[in-house]
């Protein structure tokens, strides 16, 4: 007798995605660079596909997705910094990359996601498991490395 296996409610589960995926890539492209984050995004979309009727009862079923993909990362890669050595995007300081390789983990996803993609803190506190006061820490924080390491003035 063949077995099968409940699949999750797609249109639930594609909303999750549409909603989770763009926040949880950047978040995960500026912990571990662009190709480790992109893996490890499809890794914790995988994951919560299969977990799906556990993961849709959660109140912040993105954080936990997010916490998901930091465990399942290979231990080389966990604390590596943004890759530094990549092709410099034109319309970056070419300074950027180094300096951002600079910044410890969280000062990175925040400096990131709040200052380059706009996101509130409360966003970010809800992605990462952080509380928002944290998060706004590990920016102000963030920035002011960012800003030395460029040599810039935060001075108008």
């Amino acid at each position: 007798m063949q077995q099968t296996i409940d699949a999750p409610p797609r249109p639930a589960f594609e909303a999750f995605v549409r909603d989770v995926e763009p926040k949880l890539r950047r978040a995960l492209v500026a912990a571990y660079g662009f190709e480790d984050g992109r893996d490890a995004t499809a890794e914790a979309l995988a994951y919560a596909w299969e977990h799906w009727e556990r993961l849709s009862h959660m109140a912040n079923a993105a954080g936990y997705v997010f916490r998901v993909a930091q465990s399942r990362r290979p231990r080389a890669l966990r604390h590596v910094a943004f890759d530094s050595t990549a092709r410099t995007e034109p319309r970056f300081e070419p300074g950027l990359p180094a300096a951002l390789a600079t910044l410890t983990l969280h000062q990175r996803i925040a400096v990131v996601l709040v200052h380059g993609y706009g996101y509130t803190l409360r966003e970010v506190a809800a992605l990462t498991g952080l509380r928002p006061t944290t998060v706004h820490t590990h920016a102000r924080r963030g920035l002011a490395r960012l800003r030395n390491a460029l040599g810039v003035s935060d001075e108008l």
